[in-house]
């Protein structure tokens, strides 16, 4: 087996499994985060209380080995949508969010120009010769992007946490990043002058007009081989004037806990921008990846107005086709009595400007 086929078959929503930094210095204990026992922290790793953790190597190698990917395209769509120029500033009730890709998103509320997730890397992966490559460009170039304020970083997989991307916003507007505990130390490798939040879960900051809440998500965190479960993970709840949006990177579904329980402590949401890809085999995945349906579900415990599905159609990570996810969303809310136009699937380069 050659280097690329290697980690190919290693790879789990861009965790590449192979030796760094970090991850050596993980044998002598947490190198991201010490703190108080908690009821998601045992003093040494987090972990989904209630729920399920990630299945191990041998299951990953059953996965790789035993089952085909559906093939994608080198580049989709053709052509690749371009947003238009974005606004310097939202101000009032207005709500604009343009899809960059995968995770990746610009949240334009309140005069605040928000960032989640941020990646424009061309690998989500540790390396620029090998790991998931991109099939769609980013729908807003790097250098076209307002002056951002706010940076969200849900967790520390390589599709989610891109620490090229975040020194260079570093370099050019000097964000605020919040993101959860342990998090931190890994940015500040890269980027050490950044300005961070680290959150718990059920931390609140206040940036600017906005409340940023750190909420649970059921999900894991990784960047080599020693070092899965040593940052936490979270969602966010991300309040202000113009209403509450609800936003998280990875989850699975996990009975709608989280969602129900954020429902019940902030009431209902304008947005919910919610993954819906990356979920099949679902023997494999369930436990930290939902699909289209449990994103509906979700959708619907949350009380939202309105969603918006992403972590599709970037990066291919697991089997299914490239529009399955946008496909089964809709299918899903045909079933529910729910209008398609209120919780769309977006492309990178689209724009939705949220109703009131």
């Amino acid at each position: 087996m050659n280097r690329r086929s290697a980690l190919k078959i290693l790879g789990l929503s861009g965790v590449a499994l192979g030796a760094s930094l970090t991850a050596s210095r993980a044998f002598g204990g947490n190198p991201y985060y010490e703190g108080p026992v908690s009821d998601h922290f045992d003093g040494h790793t987090f972990f989904n209380p209630g729920g399920e953790e990630p299945s191990g190597f041998l299951d990953l190698l059953r996965w790789k080995l035993g089952e085909d990917s559906a093939e994608w395209p080198e580049r989709w769509p053709q052509p690749p949508l371009t947003a238009p120029d974005a606004p310097a500033r939202v101000t009032g009730e207005a709500l604009r969010v343009t899809m960059v890709g995968h995770a990746t998103m610009l949240i334009q509320v309140s005069g605040v120009n928000i960032l989640t997730d941020p990646v424009f890397s061309e690998r989500a992966s540790p390396v620029s010769f090998a790991g998931p490559r991109r099939v769609s460009p980013p729908g807003i170039a790097f250098e076209d992007l307002p002056l951002i304020d706010l940076v969200l970083v849900s967790h520390n997989h390589y599709d989610h946490l891109d620490l090229d991307t975040l020194a260079r916003l570093a370099h050019r507007d000097n964000p605020l990043v919040v993101t959860p505990l342990g998090n931190d130390t890994i940015i500040r490798e890269r980027a050490p002058g950044m300005r961070i939040v680290a959150q718990d879960w059920g931390d609140v900051h206040e940036a600017g007009p906005l409340r940023i809440h750190s909420e649970p998500a059921h999900h894991w965190s990784a960047r080599g081989v020693t070092d899965r479960r040593m940052a936490l993970w979270s969602s966010f709840l991300i309040e202000g004037p113009a209403g509450r949006i609800y936003h998280v990177g990875d989850t699975g579904y996990h009975g709608g806990r989280n969602y129900r329980d954020a429902r019940a402590r902030h009431g209902p949401v304008r947005l919910a921008i919610l993954p819906i890809g990356a979920y099949d085999p679902r023997w494999f995945m369930s436990p930290h990846h939902q699909d289209p349906e449990e994103a509906v579900m979700g959708f619907q415990l949350l009380d939202a107005a309105y969603g918006i599905g992403h972590h599709w159609a970037t990066f291919q990570l697991t089997n299914e086709p490239i529009t399955e996810p946008r496909d089964a969303l809709y299918t899903a809310l045909h079933q529910r009595g729910i209008d398609r136009a209120r919780f769309r699937p977006l492309l990178a380069g689209e724009s939705f400007d949220v109703p009131g």
